[in-house]
């Protein structure tokens, strides 16, 4: 018979107790059946965080935490649970959103999602709001049971883009707002990097140290790690000495986007630009690169009929000669970076019909570049001069000859 003491365990008394038995217990087990004991440990897990979500949603409502002192959930959070300040943060938002999408509740408890797969479904919930995932949620979480967190991912970007392209481009201008390089002084021989890029700067580094980085072979004993180092040293070396990376499978290594007619026309609700490892970006991000980089284009209507792929004409070389003769560097007031550092900035966009001949191309920095696609300036002429306006004309436009 129980003791006195067991008939009054909570399921707590009972998930401690077969924990503190685990370790002897995993020990003694054979090795090639450990494997399936850690996914049912990692379900466990999965399923210990819904539970959790619903208590510290309930305990964040009871206002408790204010008695302990801290001056907000998250910081009540962050001392009791051993966690860091952002680990926390998501969990208390984890907690909000999932009072407002019981179906996803539901399945997290029962263990049919993995917590990333959680945390994604809350970003989306947040970015588009909670309405939008709400009737979209059976379809959201049939693919969460399929899907592992990477590919979720897409899915939930693809809707968020479907969603709401405004709302997308934000969040994508956000990410970029956060990239950051740094490189330390040397030390003890070695010098550190560390950084942050946004989705399409990663892609660009990738395809660049790809395209430089040869495969392995028996006789190459460097890491991976060693291999990557090594291909960027060469990135830097070829850019000094004005080489070119060379080709790939036969061609130029470059960046790949698809996009349908009806994305490009700013349909609502069609599908998103999609880049080659980074998957879908926002439309602006497309038209920006169809001024100068090889560009495939997805053609169709509604599922899309028919598909066809197309380089985009580069500019000719005795184009390009002519628009750094004439601009020299970049044509924004007060920029001046290099003409090697430009684009070709079609006015009237590629994408959109614009030709390409030297009427219609400025030349544009990178940042700039980016400026006038994703965050909504204009360029244009008035009477011999370049004019930049910003986004709604908040301060006055800047003017320098053409």
């Amino acid at each position: 018979m129980a003791g006195a003491g067991e008939l009054h365990e909570t399921p707590l008394d009972l998930i401690r107790r077969g924990y503190e038995q685990m370790p002897g217990w995993v020990a003694g087990q054979p090795d090639e059946a450990c494997g399936p004991i850690a996914i049912e440990l990692q379900e466990f897990r999965d399923r210990s965080e819904a539970n959790s979500a619903e208590a510290l949603r309930r305990f964040e409502k009871s206002g408790a935490w204010v008695a302990d002192g801290s001056l907000s959930m998250v910081a009540w959070l962050r001392t009791h649970g051993k966690l860091s300040g952002g680990a926390a943060m998501e969990r208390i938002t984890i907690a909000r959103q999932l009072d407002k999408l019981p179906e996803t509740e539901k399945a997290f408890q029962r263990g049919e999602l993995g917590y990333e797969h959680v945390a994604i479904m809350s970003r989306t919930a947040q970015h588009v709001g909670v309405a939008a995932v709400q009737q979209a949620e059976s379809v959201l979480l049939e693919a969460a049971r399929v899907k592992d967190p990477g590919q979720f991912s897409e899915v939930t970007k693809e809707f968020e883009h479907r969603t709401d392209a405004e709302v997308a481009l934000r969040e994508t201008n956000k990410a970029f707002s956060r990239r950051y390089l740094r490189v330390s002084e040397p030390k003890d021989g070695l010098v550190r990097l560390d950084g942050l890029f946004d989705a399409e700067g990663g892609a660009t580094l990738t395809t660049a140290l790809n395209a430089v980085m040869p495969q392995p072979n028996r006789d190459d004993d460097r890491t991976p790690e060693q291999r990557r180092a090594d291909a960027m040293v060469d990135l830097a070396r070829k850019a000094l000495g004005g080489g070119k990376l060379g080709s790939t499978g036969g061609q130029r290594p470059h960046l790949v986007i698809t996009a349908s007619v009806e994305t490009l026309a700013g349909v609502p609700g069609a599908a998103p630009a999609r880049m080659d490892g980074v998957g879908p970006v926002p439309v602006e991000t497309a038209q920006r690169h169809g001024c100068d980089a090889t560009v495939s284009w997805l053609v169709g209507k509604a599922e899309l009929e028919r598909e066809t792929s197309h380089a985009h004409r580069q500019i000719p070389p005795s184009t390009r000669r002519a628009l750094v003769a004439r601009d020299r560097e970049c044509i924004f007031h007060g920029c001046h970076r290099p003409a090697g550092w430009c684009d070709g900035h079609h006015l009237v966009w590629w994408s959109r019909g614009g030709e390409t001949k030297l009427d219609n191309l400025a030349l544009v920095c990178g940042r700039h570049h980016r400026m006038l696609h994703e965050e909504g300036w204009t360029l244009g002429r008035a009477g011999g001069r370049w004019v930049t306006k910003p986004p709604g004309q908040r301060v006055a436009a800047h003017a320098r000859s053409a």
